[in-house]
């Protein structure tokens, strides 16, 4: 366990998200650069969709993946919180206080501090389409089982990418996703909802932030 990790876990637990053992929590992540309504319908869906206990958002510091770093943060989880309001949904900075920069990095670490509670990853079908180029994408998918959730003209590209075809026997079908987070992993289910066609990147073009 890092020092870090060490740290959070003795004198900050205040600080973390809490969730009773036995706890299935999904973890949506992303900059959330805004929040919007689209982010809300997919963690009510999922909730329901595969009977998580908790959803958190994890807010993070930037995506290592975009050049441009996101609006500051304190700005962009007061604009989550006033969104999402809900008993079942955490608006967390954890990575920032973790110090994680991947999702792998950030699965561990939660790993380590949540013992006797069960992971599940959400993700938009865009995130599969590419899910390849992240850090460490292999050992994520072999660790925690993996919602994957509709979006506006992304369903080829999702079931037909390499993180699909890689890992096609672990899909579960769309009719046993409440089996989802009881699944070893590989395990990912790709459910389809009605579709909201927003993204942060309209909001931003359209000076979402002035």
């Amino acid at each position: 366990m890092n020092n870090k990790v060490c740290a959070l876990s003795a004198l900050a637990r205040h600080l973390l998200p809490s969730a009773p053992k036995g706890a299935t929590i999904g973890l949506f992540g992303g900059s959330f650069d805004p929040a919007h309504d689209g982010h809300a319908h997919v963690t009510r869906h999922a909730l329901r969709a595969f009977g998580l206990d908790r959803v958190w958002w994890l807010v993070s510091p930037g995506n290592p993946l975009k050049a441009n770093g996101p609006a500051p943060m304190a700005q962009r989880v007061q604009r989550a919180t006033a969104l999402m309001s809900h008993p079942h949904v955490t608006i967390t900075t954890i990575e920032a206080r973790l110090g994680t920069r991947y999702t792998a990095d950030t699965l561990r670490a939660l790993m380590r501090l949540y013992p006797g509670r069960r992971f599940v990853w959400i993700m938009g079908a865009d995130n599969l389409a590419g899910f390849h180029h992240w850090e460490n994408w292999r050992w994520i998918m072999e660790t925690v089982p993996v919602a994957v959730i509709a979006r506006p003209g992304q369903q080829r590209a999702a079931l037909s990418s390499v993180a699909a075809r890689a890992y096609a026997d672990g899909r579960v079908l769309p009719a046993r996703a409440l089996q989802l987070a009881s699944q070893n992993a590989p395990a990912w289910c790709y459910v389809t909802i009605p579709m909201r066609d927003i993204s942060s990147t309209q909001l931003r073009a359209a000076g979402f932030w002035g």
